[in-house]
């Protein structure tokens, strides 16, 4: 009895808690396990190039949260368009959709998790700013497991990026972590934190919670 109430002890120790403010490099670290802790009414964005392991932490992580992700949405126009019809044609009117969802959403209340690869600097600028007009703290959580990582998890999902959408979404990647290697938060204005992870920890499946009272509600800025 006692050894295994030892052993349980151990395992909760083993557990690192981090409320993540500012740049949270947890990149090469050896901690068997670590739990992010946001606020209540938080809006995580979780990034990383296309099949770097977003989805499978979203799915970890969704019991805790409303999941927003824009492949919903080009699902559900899909099922309205005629099936010749190149999804090319109507991005623009899918991806318009989305971020009214993602704004509804952030009108709302409890904490929201966001699929975006993070490459494009207007779109981490509409986030934060959207949650900053809704009374939101705005977080990201940046997968950084490498180009040849991310390839071997599309084919894996058998779901492959084109090669000339990835390397759009490489460059403005490493542009950002570029930022943030050199000007640390300045790097991702409007972000209160950015949690960078590795392959490692990623496949270590790091928990998330969101505590405290739902924080007083404050009228939308426009």
């Amino acid at each position: 009895m006692n050894d295994a109430k030892s052993a349980v002890d151990h395992g909760r120790r083993s557990v690192r808690d981090i409320s993540p403010q500012g740049i949270v490099d947890l990149r090469g670290r050896t901690d068997e396990a670590v739990r992010l802790s946001y606020p209540r009414n938080a809006v995580v964005v979780i990034a990383g190039l296309p099949g770097s392991g977003k989805s499978t932490l979203l799915r970890a992580w969704a019991p805790s949260g409303t999941v927003l992700d824009p492949r919903r949405t080009r699902a559900s126009c899909e099922a309205f368009m005629p099936s010749w019809l190149p999804y090319a044609v109507y991005r623009p009117v899918a991806r318009l959709h989305h971020l009214r969802t993602v704004r509804g959403r952030m009108r709302g209340s409890g904490p929201l998790l966001v699929h975006d690869c993070g490459s494009r600097p207007w779109l981490r600028r509409w986030l934060a700013r959207s949650a900053d007009r809704t009374g939101r703290p705005a977080h990201m959580v940046l997968l950084d497991v490498g180009a040849e990582e991310a390839l071997s998890g599309q084919r894996a999902r058998r779901r492959l990026t084109s090669p000339r959408v990835f390397a759009t979404h490489e460059r403005g990647l490493a542009a950002l972590l570029a930022g943030i290697d050199g000007s640390g938060p300045a790097g991702v204005t409007g972000f209160a934190s950015v949690v960078l992870l590795d392959r490692r920890l990623r496949d270590s499946s790091p928990r998330a919670r969101f505590t405290g009272p739902p924080p007083p509600r404050r009228e939308p800025r426009p």
